[in-house]
């Protein structure tokens, strides 16, 4: 019998947990978002799902394309699947989680990684973010996406930062993730015991915690703030626990699929993929997976889904 190489069954498991880190974020019934319950007007739950499929088997490559060209691919291969920018977030995150190497190692290991891109890396994933077109993107005084790149991605990110959640991670380091997003998702699982359930409690959790970039770009400050502090209503009220709970739910969601789902907290849906990704390389989450995906609370899902 021949031997699978260990660089090829790494790869494999890192395609696994990349592609149902993405399916868990998409199919979960977060507020705001598309989910198999909810579409946006030019964007449906199934492109999300070519999505996935498209950058899984790139993605686990990272270590062996170099983290930007793996970036550049994603993106490229997501574009010609769906025709549309739905992950470029995701990409942006996943990567260096993908090219750490050690996962007793796997924030310092993702901290060099981020660290080490070049001036000459930093301008492909430029040319990856302009091919992505993300909505909502102004010109910047520095850095500007739309302009050759004269400092590296790290330096970029920081400048960016404190209008951006993902420019926020490379530059601290994923802080809101190791810190509070995976202590969550962690105590949001033995609490409600469904995997479904856990992952909208932390996506409601780091809205509360981190007012939506992708809200902030489209919206301006005050919704911004406004879904935060919606956001953490619905958890004071003890969603998912008591009816309280579950009208600020319901009411929440509908505001921000107002005005063509002009307020889709699409910054946190990328923090939610890439905390999964990460649980499922740290080993607190694993593939099979132990947990049901929902039990107890997915009457009273069905009951707050909107009608489409």
């Amino acid at each position: 019998m021949q031997t699978i190489p260990e660089e090829t069954m790494l790869e494999l498991e890192l395609s696994r947990q990349i592609h149902a880190a993405c399916i868990w974020e998409a199919t979960a019934r977060k507020i705001g978002n598309v989910h198999p319950l909810a579409s946006f007007h030019n964007l449906h739950f199934t492109d999300f799902i070519l999505s996935a499929g498209a950058i899984a088997p790139i993605l686990c490559k990272t270590r062996k394309l170099g983290l930007a060209n793996a970036i550049f691919e994603s993106v490229k291969t997501t574009k010609t699947s769906v025709g549309t920018n739905t992950n470029l977030g995701i990409i942006l995150l996943f990567a260096p989680v993908a090219f750490a190497n050690n996962g007793a190692e796997l924030k310092k290991e993702m901290q060099k990684a981020i660290a080490d891109i070049s001036i000459e890396e930093t301008k492909i994933i430029y040319d990856a973010i302009r091919l992505a077109s993300p909505g909502g993107m102004g010109k910047e005084p520095q850095a500007d996406i739309n302009e050759v790149p004269t400092c590296t991605l790290l330096e970029a990110m920081r400048l960016a930062q404190d209008r951006d959640l993902i420019a926020q991670q490379y530059a601290d380091g994923y802080c809101a993730i190791f810190n509070d997003a995976i202590p969550t998702l962690g105590g949001a699982l033995e609490q409600l015991g469904c995997m479904e359930g856990a992952i909208i409690f932390t996506h409601l959790y780091l809205m509360g915690k981190y007012p939506d970039s992708l809200i902030l770009r489209k919206c301006g400050p005050n919704d911004a703030k406004e879904s935060s502090e919606r956001a953490k209503k619905v958890l004071e009220k003890q969603w998912p626990l008591k009816e309280s709970g579950w009208a600020e739910f319901k009411d929440l969601d509908r505001w921000l699929r107002m005005e063509g789902n002009k307020r889709n907290p699409g910054a946190t849906a990328d923090l939610i993929a890439v905390t999964l990704f990460i649980a499922l390389r740290l080993g607190q989450i694993s593939l099979p997976l132990t947990f049901p995906w929902s039990d107890g609370i997915e009457n009273a899902l069905r009951r707050t889904a909107p009608d489409f």
